[in-house]
């Protein structure tokens, strides 16, 4: 890492990075080891233990799993900050939705542009955050990417949230980074939609021939609380908006129902997302 990157690091912690580096060189100071020997008991070298006590390089997922065996005496410390870590490398307008779609008992989402970031692949995710715009640097490219595919352990969560996905039919054809990673995103995406808590449809391109399209007005993300609320998160350009008024989420619950109901079916969506990773590029 150059350092100019080390410098642009140190600027950008977030307050838990931060933390994480006081507790963690106090604990190493506290048991009389040497930046390579905690580096030798951690699995990394001296110099990347430096780098995360000074914010440099903040410590990676992996790290903290690593710092909790070593240093975190029992306490559940760094595993903790595993959940903050991960949280503030969200850009900021995501992170109260962030919160909320971790805890939610059902997940409704509609995307026009982009596969959804809670289905999306590594390869995708990286070649979408790293061709946008205004460019991030590769080390934030990399926590961005990290933090997406976090999300994927709701998928696993127990109880298992319901999950519901409609994707415009031309998100299926919009590549990112190559043809390649594509049909990579497009196989990932089927074999999610296998998942007995995932449903998974398209809305067809010539729905709008028909004369009624309900998904004009762009994505929308429904989510349903532990507590039963209904929240509606929005994202465009760069700005997050949490809907909690119980007259538009209601509106907007509306909207979706209809969109559901122009979009084929998940059968014959799952098809065509098969017949569609399967063509030559």
């Amino acid at each position: 890492m150059t350092a100019m990157a080390r410098a642009e690091n140190k600027v950008e912690a977030n307050g838990t990075a931060h933390m994480v580096a006081a507790l963690a060189k106090a604990l190493r100071e506290q048991q009389q080891l040497s930046q390579e020997e905690l580096g030798t008991k951690l699995g990394y070298t001296a110099s990347a233990v430096s780098a995360m006590e000074t914010c440099a390089q903040p410590a990676s997922d992996q790290m903290l799993v690593k710092l909790e065996e070593q240093l975190g005496g029992g306490l559940g410390v760094f595993e903790e900050a595993r959940k903050w870590m991960l949280l503030e490398k969200y850009p900021a307008r995501f992170r109260g939705f962030s919160e909320l779609e971790a805890g939610a008992i059902t997940i409704c989402s509609y995307e026009t542009l982009v596969v959804d970031g809670l289905f999306q692949t590594e390869e995708y995710a990286r070649a979408l955050i790293g061709g946008g715009y205004p460019p991030v640097s590769e080390q934030k490219r990399e926590e961005l990417v990290e933090a997406r595919l976090a999300r994927r352990a709701l998928f696993d969560r127990e109880p298992a949230p319901l999950i519901e996905l409609i994707l415009e039919e031309s998100v299926l054809r919009r590549p990112f980074g190559s043809w390649e990673i594509l049909r990579g995103q497009l196989l990932s995406l089927a074999e999610d939609a296998g998942r007995d808590n995932v449903c998974v449809q398209v809305l067809p391109l010539e729905r709008g021939l028909r004369g009624t399209y309900a998904g004009d007005r762009g994505p929308m993300h429904l989510v349903e609380t532990k507590e039963h609320q209904h929240v509606v998160y929005l994202e465009v350009e760069d700005q997050g908006i949490l809907i909690s008024n119980p007259a538009e989420v209601s509106q907007l619950t509306h909207r979706y129902a209809k969109i559901r109901a122009q979009a084929l079916s998940p059968d014959d969506s799952l098809s065509l997302i098969e017949r569609l990773a399967g063509e030559e590029r």
